[in-house]
């Protein structure tokens, strides 16, 4: 909360309402259908700037892997995709965003028996674990259940069916962690 000493372009703005961000995000995955011809995910441009770094540290790694070389193997470049730019763009709009509603700053989340560089370390694990489950799942939360289930794609609701269990199963264990 602000104090009345707080200078009024550094109050952050209210969130938007959840069920106009829905209507906003509905309308945003269906021009992403209409205009690409494929829906919202993150996953596969964030593999295929993986490949892009290994192809210049390793080029031949990207060539005998069969994950890698669909992508970048030999002379495909794998930054010519649309889904590497939607990430970028979801990037630089996230940060737009967070400077125009005043909410852009560093800081740590953490609860007050956690310590900086734990949560950090957490975070990274948890990220580790979500990348490695996106690769298996063959998709992220967005790829899978926002475009996977808006096509009613089965495999795509019982991946978001599963999520909500893990979140709902690793929350009270975790609780005493970050209360």
């Amino acid at each position: 909360m602000a104090s009345d000493t707080t200078p009024k372009d550094q109050i952050p703005k209210q969130y938007w309402n959840p069920y106009v961000a829905g209507v906003a995000l509905g309308t945003v995955l269906f021009l992403a259908f209409l205009l690409s011809g494929s829906g919202l995910g993150a996953s596969g441009g964030i593999a295929r700037v993986v490949v892009q770094v290994l192809k210049v540290v390793a080029p031949t790694v990207v060539d005998r892997n069969s994950y890698f070389a669909p992508m970048g193997g030999g002379l495909a470049n794998p930054l010519n995709n649309h889904i590497v730019w939607m990430v970028l763009g979801v990037l630089l709009g996230g940060f737009v965003s967070g400077l125009v509603s005043g909410r852009s700053r560093v800081e740590v989340c953490r609860g007050p028996r956690v310590r900086p560089a734990q949560r950090l370390v957490l975070a990274f694990i948890g990220g580790a674990f979500m990348g490695w489950g996106a690769a298996m799942a063959r998709g992220c939360t967005s790829g899978q259940a926002l475009s996977g289930g808006a096509v009613l794609s089965l495999g795509s609701w019982v991946f978001m069916m599963m999520i909500f269990a893990a979140g709902y199963a690793l929350a009270y264990p975790f609780r005493r962690i970050w209360l």
